[in-house]
């Protein structure tokens, strides 16, 4: 295989500085939503409410994946990443309702 010549290996740079900052990006705003998830998971345990809301969570998917058909992402995909983070979210409610019932600070 020869090398790439210089025009290829800019480009290859630059697409990868744009994916670099997408990630940044993604991170951040998986951070932000993981600050509300927690207020919302504090608010739950305060009142004894369920860590899962199944209706919810549903709800949530089905309009994920209509988001992800729009924006020509595998809806799949879309789906299985939100499970996951639905399935992270739900660990977090449950420690906050074991730790006096959401009045324990986040950490």
């Amino acid at each position: 295989m020869e090398p790439a010549d210089e025009s290829v290996r800019a480009e290859l740079t630059r697409l990868r500085e744009s994916i670099d900052n997408i990630d940044a990006a993604v991170v951040h705003m998986l951070a932000e939503r993981f600050k509300c998830t927690q207020q919302v998971g504090r608010l739950k345990a305060a009142h004894r409410l369920p860590p899962a809301d199944p209706a919810r969570e549903a709800r949530q998917i089905a309009r994920l994946r209509q988001l992800a058909e729009s924006a020509r992402l595998d809806p799949g995909f879309a789906e299985k990443l939100l499970n996951f983070i639905i399935a992270e979210v739900i660990r977090h409610h449950e420690t906050l309702a074991r730790n006096d019932n959401g009045t324990r600070p986040a950490r």
